[in-house]
C-alpha cells in the first residue's frame, strides 16, 4: 500500500492563518532557487498508436525496477511508480508516464536528467513494443478503451469528475501536459508570480499548442487539452480572478482553496471519500469529518487536488503547456526561468498583460486554445506578444549567465519556440497539414512529429 501520510505534517490546524503560514514557509532566497520540469508522455503501442494497457506499462516499470536504479512504489500489490535518487517516474490516471526531477539550479542540469531518463525508458519501452509521444491528448484511443490506473484516489476522483463537467474523465485519462515548478522569495514575490503566470496562460496555450486531435480526428482546437481542462471542474480549474484584485495576497489563495470541495482525506493508509456532498476545506477546518480533525497533511493533500493554471503546493507550479516533442520540452522551462527569475524581465512581461479586465482576460484565455497565435491581444495578436516575451526571456537568460560546458547560456533552449513565434505556425497546425493517409501512415507521422527516440 502506498504511504499517504507525511509525518512532518501531522500537526492539527484550526485556523486559516496556519494554512497561510504553510504557503509562506515555501519561500526561499533567490540564491537557492531552482527549476523543475515535470514531463508527461503518452505511452502507446508502437504499431497502432493506441493507448498502452496498464499491464504493459506495469511490465515496463518492472523492467526499470529490476535495473536497481529505481525503487518501486506499489498500491494493493500493483506497481504504480518508481523512485530514484534524484527523480521519480509516476503514472497519471490513463497511464501517462511522467518524469519528475528535483529542482535544479539551471536548465542544462535538467537536460542531463532528461537524457538519462530517455535512455532508460525509451530503450526498454521499445523492447516491449511501446512508443512515447510528447503530445497533449491521446490521438486515437476513445475514453472507454483506456485503462484506469489502479490507484485508490482515482476511484474517488473518476466518478466525481463525471459529475462536475462533461470532459473531466477525458482530462484524467486522455491528456498530457508539461508543468514547471518555480521558487519565490517571499509572499509578495509569490503573488506577483502567480498573477503573471495566470495572465500568461493564453500565451502558453498558444505558443505550445500541440493537441489538435481527439479520437483520431481533428477536434477544431489547436490545444484540445485546453478545451478539455475548461470543461473539467469549474471549482478547481482555470484562472483565479480574485488573484488579480488590488491588494490580493496569499490569503486570497488560501480563501480560494478553502472553498474548493474536497475529494478525500487520508487515514490509516486509505482514502475517506468526501465527494458525496459539497464538503469544503473551510467546513472541514471548522467541523472536522467522521471524528477526524484537519492537519497540515490534509491541507497539503488538498492543495495537490486543485488544478488552476498555476498553483501553490507551496512551490509555484505552472501547468498550462501541452506535452511537447523532445526537442521542445525545455523551451517552456527556459521561457519561464527567463521571465520569472529576473526582476526586470518579470516587470516587462507584466506590462504586456496588466491592463486587461476580467472579461478581456477570459476571452483571451478561451480563444487561445482554438486560435493559438492568431488570437487577438491588445490590438495585436498573441504571435506578436509571444515575440516580445521571448525577447524579454532571452535577454534575461543572457544576464543570468548559466553556462553549459561549451559556454552557452540557457537562451539556446528558446531557439525552437522562437522559430514557431516568428512563423506564426504552431506545432498543432504543422501536424494538421500532414494529417492524411492510412492509419499506419498517421502513426508514422505522429512518431516523427512528437515521438521520443534514442
Amino acid at each position: 500500500m502506498t504511504t499517504f501520510q507525511k509525518p512532518h505534517l501531522q500537526q492539527p490546524v484550526s485556523s486559516p492563518a496556519e494554512l497561510h503560514a504553510f504557503l509562506v514557509a515555501g519561500a526561499r532566497p533567490a540564491s537557492s532557487w531552482g527549476i523543475g520540469p515535470e514531463i508527461e508522455k503518452l505511452v502507446v503501442d508502437a504499431d497502432t498508436g493506441e493507448a498502452a494497457s496498464f499491464a504493459r506499462i506495469e511490465a515496463l516499470l518492472a523492467d526499470l525496477e529490476a535495473s536497481e536504479d529505481w525503487r518501486g512504489v506499489r498500491e494493493e500489490g500493483r506497481l504504480i511508480a518508481l523512485v530514484g535518487p534524484a527523480s521519480s517516474i509516476t503514472l497519471e490516471p490513463g497511464g501517462q508516464l511522467e518524469l519528475s526531477g528535483g529542482l535544479r539550479t539551471d536548465i542544462h542540469s535538467c537536460q542531463g536528467d532528461l537524457k538519462r531518463h530517455l535512455c532508460d525508458v525509451v530503450a526498454r519501452g521499445a523492447e516491449r513494443g511501446l512508443s512515447f509521444l510528447g503530445f497533449g491528448v491521446q490521438p486515437f484511443t476513445p475514453l472507454d478503451r483506456i485503462d484506469w490506473l489502479p490507484k485508490a484516489r482515482y476511484a474517488v476522483m473518476g466518478p466525481y469528475m463525471a459529475r462536475t463537467g462533461d470532459m473531466g474523465q477525458r482530462m484524467m485519462k486522455q491528456t498530457a501536459g508539461l508543468q514547471v515548478n518555480l521558487d519565490f522569495a517571499d509572499e509578495s514575490d509569490a503573488v506577483a508570480k502567480l498573477r503573471l503566470a495566470m495572465a500568461m496562460a493564453p500565451l502558453l496555450y498558444a505558443l505550445f499548442a500541440n493537441s489538435p486531435l481527439l479520437d483520431g480526428k481533428p477536434s477544431g482546437f489547436l490545444s484540445t487539452r485546453g478545451e478539455i481542462w475548461s470543461r473539467t471542474d469549474p471549482d478547481r480549474c482555470g484562472l483565479i480572478p480574485a488573484m488579480f484584485r488590488e491588494g490580493a495576497g496569499l490569503e486570497t489563495y488560501v480563501d480560494y482553496a478553502l472553498d474548493v470541495p474536497m475529494y478525500f482525506i487520508a487515514r490509516g493508509g486509505r482514502y475517506l471519500d468526501l465527494t458525496r456532498e459539497r464538503f469544503t476545506f473551510r467546513r472541514f477546518l471548522a467541523e472536522g469529518y467522521a471524528g477526524e480533525r484537519a492537519t497540515l497533511a490534509d491541507w497539503d493533500l488538498h492543495l495537490s487536488t486543485l488544478f488552476p493554471e498555476t498553483r501553490l503546493r507551496p512551490h509555484l507550479e505552472i501547468r498550462t503547456a501541452d506535452s511537447l516533442p523532445p526537442q521542445m520540452i525545455l523551451a517552456v522551462s527556459a521561457l519561464l526561468k527567463g521571465i520569472f527569475y529576473d526582476e526586470m524581465a518579470q516587470g516587462e512581461a507584466w506590462k504586456l498583460f496588466a491592463a486587461q479586465s476580467d472579461a478581456e482576460r477570459d476571452i483571451l484565455y478561451r480563444q487561445s486554445w482554438r486560435l493559438a497565435l492568431r488570437t487577438s491581444h491588445d490590438r495585436r495578436t498573441l504571435r506578436e506578444t509571444a515575440l516580445d516575451v521571448i525577447a524579454i526571456a532571452r535577454d534575461s537568460l543572457h544576464r543570468q549567465r548559466a553556462l553549459d560546458g561549451n559556454g552557452r547560456d540557457e537562451s539556446i533552449y528558446l531557439d525552437g519556440v522562437e522559430e514557431i513565434a516568428i512563423s506564426g505556425v504552431t506545432l498543432a497546425e504543422r501536424l494538421l497539414e500532414r494529417w492524411h493517409g492510412s492509419r499506419a501512415q498517421k502513426v508514422a507521422i505522429l512518431r516523427d512529429h512528437c515521438g521520443f527516440s534514442l
